[in-house]
Parts: C-alpha cells; structure tokens; sequence
C-alpha cells in the first residue's frame, strides 16, 4: 500500500512524486515510456519555477544543460523583427527563466524523484484501475508482466495527448481548425542567445529559443487546413518540412535566424491540441499538468504550469496528510485543490487563448502588428499578463 501513485512522470507527475517522497510519503511513480524520449515541446522555463529547480539533486543538472538566460521577448512576423525586455519575476533574485531539451529534463526530474525516494516503474503502463472507498489498486503491464498496485491517492499526470482511461474530458471530432504541433532543434543557427521570439504566419504561431548544447529549439502550431495547403505547396515534403517552407517564406526573422542551419535530427509531431480548463478533481483523482488546465503555447508557459500545478496539489495533499491516509474523504482536499488551481491559472489560460485568437485572425494579427511596432514594450507587458512574473511557488 503506497500513500501516493502517480501516473506519468513528466514535469508533472516527477514533481509531485518528488515533493510528496521529501515529505515522507511511499510514491509509486508509473511512466509508459523509457528515458530519455524526445517530446514536442517549447521548452521553457520560467524564472517563476525556479524555487522548483533548487533541490541539489536537479540544480546542477540544469545549469549545465538548459541554454542561455532569456531576457528578451520578441516577435517575428512579416518582415518585423521586433523585441523588448522580458518581465523580470518576482523574488527571483535577478535570475531569468532558460529553455532546456525534453529529453534531458524530464530525465533530470525523474531521476530526482527517485533519489527523493520514490519508486519508478518504467516503462510499465497502467491497464486499469480501481476506486474503492478508501484506497486505489493499479494494474499494470510492461510487455507479458503484470503488477498490481494499491494507494491512498492518485495523481494523473500523463499529459493532455495520452490516450487513457482516466481522460477528464470527452474527444472531440476532427476539424479544419485543430491545432498540430511541430518541434525541431537546429544547430548553426542565428539567433541572439537572450532573446524568445513569438512567430507568428498565416494559418498558426510558434517561437524560438536557446535551449541548450548550441542548438535553437523551434517548435509551432498550425491549423490543420493550413497544413494541408502547405502540403499541396510543397509536394514532395513532410508535413513538418512544408509548414516550415511556409513560416520560412512569411517571416523574415525566422529566415534570417535559420538560413544557414541545419535540423538536428528530425522534426517531431503531435496534437491536435486542447488548450482549455478541465476538472482538476474527479472521483478521487487529481489531475495535475495539462491534465489539469492547458493554455495555448503561445505563451510558452507549458512546462511551468505543469510544476507550479504539482506544488500547489503537493502542499494542498501534505496538509490533508492524515485525513487522506487514514482512509478519509479526499473530497475536501479536491475542492481546495480546484479553488487555488484556478486562482493561479485560470487568467493564464484565457489571456492564451486571447493571444492565440490574435495571432490566427489575420485581421486582428496584423492589427497587432501594427500596435506592438509603434509600442515594443507591449510584447514586455504581455509577457507579464501570461505568467511570466507571477510567483506562485513559496
């Protein structure tokens, strides 16, 4: 009988598994995939997380490996290449948020999790799973070997494009306007090393970043009837290399950022995505991550809220400690989870979409355009408006 079982072990999931093993809880910590995976992902962090990065067991790991410190945000779009200082966050003691490789970090915390004292089942995947009153039983499978385990409590955190049975919220159908998710690392490129630039083309958005290694990490979304065009453009191409021509061809800055790179290894895909707020409590189980809440990348706050959202249920679960692991209602716990959940991203999650709506309305995108050149210092105070200086971790 283990206190917690948590079932993924991205930024999520190794974080609460981290946090719940220091204070002393048995935690099982369950992940389909082995380690190091490539993910798509924009991955930045921000200097918001930052008192989450400080356990000795992680610091050093991602000093050495995240790229440069980010103290410029940038736009490109058209023929614009357009900046201003990034938000400094508060406490954080004059330090900036870094973008740091997938693959590397969610090692990085997974292997943190397990020096904390949590046990990593990898890769094994759940197969099913049971409620009762008082305590959860697992079923698990990697390849013919099946494992069962019981818990006080479950934290899914398997991210928003896993297929499972513990989906908070239904499918929907496939349509023209679904977001798809490209990511890419390039070497030799041209890109100042404190700057994160928002790209914005017709038909979706993306960014760039320093994230590690000398490489330029370049990841987007774009609308799938858009990419469908882009593929009917470029025959002959994959569908990430005709949506790059695509952004290539729209923006200057990425043309001159790029022009003399090269892909390091291959273009990575996923979604569609679902950015939107979903229940962050059901029937016993708390979800955490994009599970929880996701805004659009727009915002490049993925990673972050994923963390800030295990630490906030971690500290809510610590003080319901003997309620919960004596066979208590989790109910309580559930619904002051929902509550502080939503007071610290809910605004997050809609000035994305708002962000978003501007950037894939070619209307209102080049409306913006428009304003933020006559006033650079707006892509500063929208930085703040996503996140960028809110301190939520104590």
């Amino acid at each position: 009988m283990y206190d917690a079982l948590v079932i993924g072990a991205g930024p999520a999931g190794s974080t609460a598994a981290r946090l719940l093993a220091k204070a002393g809880w048995s935690v099982a910590l369950i992940e389909k995939t082995a380690f190091p995976r490539p993910k798509v992902c924009g991955e930045f962090i921000s200097a918001t997380s930052l008192p989450l990065l400080s356990d000795p067991a992680i610091a050093d790991a991602y000093v050495a490996g995240a790229g440069p410190e980010v103290k410029r945000v940038g736009m490109f779009v058209g023929d614009s290449v357009l900046t201003s200082a990034m938000p400094p966050a508060l406490q954080s003691s004059g330090r900036w948020g870094r973008a740091m490789p997938r693959d590397q970090f969610d090692l990085i915390l997974a292997k943190a999790a397990a020096d904390a004292g949590a046990e990593i089942c990898q890769p094994w995947k759940l197969s099913s799973l049971q409620l009762y009153p008082t305590f959860s039983t697992a079923l698990i499978a990697s390849g013919n070997e099946t494992r069962e385990i019981d818990a006080r409590v479950v934290i899914a955190a398997m991210g928003s494009w896993e297929r499972s049975n513990l989906s908070n919220s239904p499918d929907r159908p496939h349509t023209g306007s679904d977001l798809l998710a490209f990511k890419a690392h390039f070497r030799n490129a041209d890109l100042p090393c404190d700057l994160m630039p928002l790209i914005a083309f017709p038909g979706g958005y993306g960014g760039m970043v320093q994230s590690g290694g000398g490489r330029v990490s370049i990841s987007f979304c774009i609308r799938r009837d858009m990419l469908q065009r882009c593929r009917e453009t470029h025959s002959g191409r994959t569908a990430a290399e005709a949506a790059f021509r695509h952004i290539a061809a729209s923006c200057k800055g990425v043309r001159d950022a790029l022009s003399g790179a090269e892909v390091d290894e291959h273009w990575l895909a996923a979604g569609p995505i679902r950015p939107g707020i979903r229940p962050c409590y059901v029937n016993d189980i708390f979800f955490v991550g994009n599970l929880a809440g996701e805004a659009h990348p727009i915002i490049a706050e993925g990673i972050s809220m994923a963390m800030q959202s295990a630490w906030i249920l971690c500290r809510i679960l610590l003080q319901h400690r003997h309620n919960l692991l004596t066979g208590g209602s989790a109910a309580e716990a559930g619904a002051t989870y929902r509550a502080e959940w939503n007071k610290a991203f809910a605004r997050r999650v809609r000035m994305a979409a708002f962000f978003a709506r501007l950037a894939l309305s070619s209307k209102w995108s080049v409306a913006a355009h428009t304003l933020v050149r006559r006033v650079p210092s707006l892509l500063s105070f929208g930085a703040r408006l996503s996140g960028k200086a809110m301190q939520i971790v104590g």
